[in-house]
């Protein structure tokens, strides 16, 4: 074990890889640490269109990114939420969007629309959320531009994964990261303790480290095949295990939004950007084959396809440890989620944080790794429950995969929190969680669990009051919505790629 962490070594490029490396070598830069990240041309990455959540953000805004210049180098759009179809059954439709419904009036506005809702008022509750009523409209705009002393509307980003590594790289190099090409064909353990202390390319070259951080994707190098961490599977709530991707023309009128469509063994994707739409079947192998779901992804295209899909194979869960002896597993590596919620990159950014949070000083505790990996499942266990609710929570049963689901059994956690839902529309969030009580409304209403009952605080106020009240919210949220531009005419305008304009 070294007694001073001062060579980092990041395996594998893709959008873990370089986003690892942004990141630390904007914030420790390379004066006193050396950074290296190595990657083959030959690998490639899994990287297809990628949806994003507004924590991104945040993560720009460590890089200190201009934001335009961000999307133009990735032909990204912006994203407001995700829309939903044939989820609670063939034929429904509903959003899950970035941000709350309503205003803060003493307890959750949720708790007012089921006193309205109940009385007869109107059952759409995306009515009263300004990123769901511009994503049915195709508008976008940044407040900050339109109105200053409006609300602020949350937003995200498609963009080109490929694209984005390339434009991370690019700022990591500026900042002293050293690329080393080679595929690694070795990897060397110190004889008493067991760390990672080097790794051998091809071409004969070896290169030494003090902290590994594996961005290999799903072999998982050095967290797996090397120190043989183990997996934690949970195949048996989230059976969904081969996806098709396949990008194709780009469609008319970008949105800004995901849109998820419940399928015959799973979901479909479409994610647009600014030059080609992303798309992804998301399934279970068991019901439905690999031949099979390429045949339907292509029947079910809105462009002409731009290649044929590539079919990608994984196991839902996360290694038992991501910070096991001086590796810090990242990415695919660390474990996988399906896109459902488009967690994957805030996944990648949340194990950034923690690293930069929990980084030594001298040399790597148990104290340290123990801190990372409790906080780092607690992160995955989040998101496990908010995705499984998607496929238990359901009127399906016409497929043998959606009778599966419907009827499964659920996490403990889960179930107390659908019984809360049910009972009183509480989701029983905790302070840390990422999903927070207007996404799991959102989702669980928009399926169809529809709560019994209400906080009694918003029975407190006057009927006639309460009225006002109501129909002043939901007309600033349409003067909200409706102050903004049409989504690509804004991307014209304020970050088109010039790339594009050249073509």
């Amino acid at each position: 074990m070294a007694d001073s962490i001062r060579k980092i070594v990041v395996v594998g490029g893709g959008t873990a890889g370089w986003m690892a490396a942004s990141a630390l070598s904007k914030v420790f830069g390379t004066q006193k640490y050396s950074l290296t990240l190595i990657e083959s041309d030959e690998i490639g990455t899994v990287g297809v269109g990628e949806a994003t959540i507004p924590t991104i953000q945040e993560f720009n805004k460590l890089l200190e990114l201009d934001e335009n210049e961000f999307m133009k180098a990735t032909n990204a759009s912006f994203k407001l939420g995700i829309r939903f179809v044939d989820w609670k059954r063939q034929g429904s439709d509903y959003f899950h969007p970035f941000g709350v419904y309503g205003v803060d009036m003493n307890v959750n506005f949720t708790h007012y629309w089921m006193r309205y809702h109940l009385a007869g008022g109107n059952g759409d509750f995306g009515l009263f959320n300004p990123q769901t009523i511009a994503a049915r409209m195709n508008r976008f705009g940044r407040m900050s531009e339109i109105n200053p002393k409006a609300p602020n509307v949350n937003y995200a980003f498609h963009f080109d994964a490929s694209l984005y590594a390339k434009f991370l790289r690019r700022y990591s190099e500026a900042r002293g990261v050293v690329r080393q090409e080679g595929k690694i064909i070795g990897v060397s353990q110190h004889p008493e303790s067991g760390d990672i202390a080097s790794v051998t390319l091809e071409s004969g070259q070896t290169i030494a480290g003090d902290l590994f951080i594996d961005c290999s994707g799903f072999r998982g190098l050095l967290i797996e095949q090397t120190l043989k961490t183990g997996y934690e599977d949970w195949s048996q709530w989230l059976p969904c295990n081969r996806a098709v991707a396949v990008p194709c023309d780009k469609i008319s009128g970008i949105t800004p939004y995901t849109m998820s469509t419940a399928r015959e063994a799973g979901w479909q994707w479409r994610i647009p950007l600014q030059h080609r739409t992303g798309n992804g079947y998301v399934f279970c192998e068991s019901h439905l084959s690999e031949d099979k779901a390429m045949d339907l992804i292509l029947q079910r295209l809105d462009g002409k396809p731009q290649g044929q899909p590539r079919v990608i194979r994984f196991t839902t869960g996360h290694r038992k440890k991501q910070w096991n002896r001086n590796v810090i597993a990242m990415g695919l590596a660390s474990g996988f989620l399906e896109p459902l919620e488009s967690t994957s990159i805030y996944l990648v950014q949340e194990a950034i944080m923690k690293l930069i949070r929990f980084f030594p000083r001298d040399r790597i505790t148990d104290s340290l790794r123990n801190s990372f990996n409790a906080e780092m499942f607690f992160a995955y266990d989040d998101v496990k429950d908010f995705l499984i609710a998607h496929y238990k929570v359901t009127e399906r049963e016409d497929t043998p995969f959606w009778a599966y689901c419907k009827h499964m059994d659920i996490p403990d956690s889960l179930k107390a929190r659908l019984e809360s839902f049910a009972q009183h529309n509480l989701s029983l969030v905790k302070p840390n969680e990422l999903f927070k009580e207007a996404s799991w409304f959102a989702v669980l209403a928009g399926q169809g669990l529809m709560p019994k009952s209400y906080h009694p605080v918003a029975d407190l106020m006057p009927e006639d009051e309460f009225r006002w009240r109501m129909d002043r919210v939901r007309e600033g949220t349409a003067g909200l919505a409706n102050s903004m531009p049409g989504h690509e005419a804004y991307i014209t305008k304020a970050c088109y790629s010039p790339a594009l304009v050249k073509a």
